[in-house]
């Protein structure tokens, strides 16, 4: 049974197979703007570097804080996030204009800009909190100061999971509690059989900003929670929301979430050991900085932090499709069909415009979730196998 009638989240109609043309073009630009968001952001750093800017901001920040090294570094990290702000800024403005132009956004332009203002003081807050405590461990324990501030980042890394469902979340999209008695159940029902309590399911106000659609098991512990935007309880079935979320349920049984932890305590293990050499060279060897805790150093951090991301990209999409392709396959076991499950996807391909079928190497560099025609085949495969 579909729910309401609004016509302004009326699916598009598209047929299932092929991408659309769309669809195709959407995704090109979208990845293009991904990239060269993600080349500048490098560029800015490596010219911060290569010029001495970074020492040029951090004399303005002691000066604006006369010579208090706690708030200078909030300067400097103020200085900073306006910078990349500023250069960023064209990139924004297209995104925005881009989702206009293909009819996915329902957002106005003072909304937008609202959403960009609190998105930026939100980054400011955080990036100046975990500035701040990166270099408080650094003038306390220069010698040890990557093994402490892995140990600090990963307690924070589940704090903020814990927290961003009632904190982070509610900054910018609002949340009611589900009305709609009878799928309410159905959800915390299936819940139950994968064997997690929720607090709660919600119904995300995601149409004031956006046509496309989306659910999500969100939180940890007494935060956790479901909700599911208000595009998708428009346009699909009980059954095929119920299907969503049975996959999302299958990240729970898998233990999906403790694994991504332990993850990536890894990869922030290995990203604050090359934080340190890179920062050592830089200090003692090249001369860069005259100290460890010099915070101009601070973009070298965060250079060495992007190209480990980079660097690790393909294998954490690998890693990440193969835990999709289980989260999928206990759907396909929780449901009474999978029917429900292959229609959801190829109405979310089309409400999302995402690529059904991405070039391998699209897959390999971008896309967390295998294609969704793959999912789709799967799913039959799975079907008639249990047939």
């Amino acid at each position: 049974m579909s729910i309401g009638a609004n016509p302004e989240l009326a699916l598009p109609q598209t047929a299932s197979g092929d991408d659309s043309p769309e669809a195709r073009q959407y995704s090109r630009i979208h990845r293009r703007l991904s990239v060269t968001d993600t080349a500048l952001g490098i560029v800015f750093l490596v010219v911060l570097l290569a010029t001495g800017w970074t020492l040029g901001l951090r004399d303005l920040a002691f000066r604006f804080a006369r010579d208090h090294y706690v708030l200078a570094l909030f300067v400097y990290v103020l200085l900073l996030t306006l910078l990349s702000k500023a250069i960023s800024m064209p990139l924004d403005v297209y995104s925005f204009r881009l989702e206009h132009r293909f009819h996915l956004s329902n957002q106005s332009t003072g909304a937008w800009i609202a959403d960009e203002v609190k998105g930026w003081l939100v980054g400011l807050v955080m990036a100046t909190l975990l500035a701040e405590l990166v270099y408080w461990i650094i003038r306390s324990s220069p010698a040890h100061w990557w093994l402490i501030a892995w140990a600090a980042f990963t307690l924070l890394f589940v704090v903020f999971a814990q927290l961003a469902p009632v904190v982070l979340f509610p900054i910018f999209y609002k949340f009611v509690p589900l009305e709609d008695q009878e799928l309410r159940n159905r959800l915390v029902t299936l819940s139950e059989r994968a064997g997690t309590r929720v607090r709660g399911v919600y119904e995300w106000k995601l149409s004031e900003k956006s046509k496309k659609a989306n659910a999500a098991l969100t939180g940890l512990g007494s935060t956790r929670r479901i909700i599911v935007a208000d595009t998708l309880l428009q346009n699909y079935s009980h059954d095929e929301i119920e299907a969503v979320l049975a996959h999302e349920l299958g990240h729970h049984v898998h233990g999906h979430i403790f694994k991504s932890i332990l993850l990536q305590m890894g990869v922030t293990f290995v990203g604050f050991w090359a934080a340190d050499q890179a920062l050592r060279y830089a200090t003692y060897q090249a001369g860069m900085f005259p100290m460890l805790s010099d915070f101009a150093n601070l973009p070298l951090l965060a250079l060495v932090s992007a190209a480990l991301s980079l660097l690790l990209l393909p294998a954490l999409n690998a890693y990440s499709r193969y835990n999709e392709r289980q989260a999928d396959r206990y759907c396909w076991k929780s449901v009474p069909s999978v029917d429900p499950f292959i229609t959801a996807m190829d109405k979310l391909s089309a409400q999302n415009l995402s690529e059904k079928s991405p070039s391998r190497v699209v897959e390999i560099l971008f896309h967390s979730h295998p294609a969704v025609s793959k999912r789709i085949d799967a799913a039959r495969k799975f079907a008639q196998a249990k047939a």
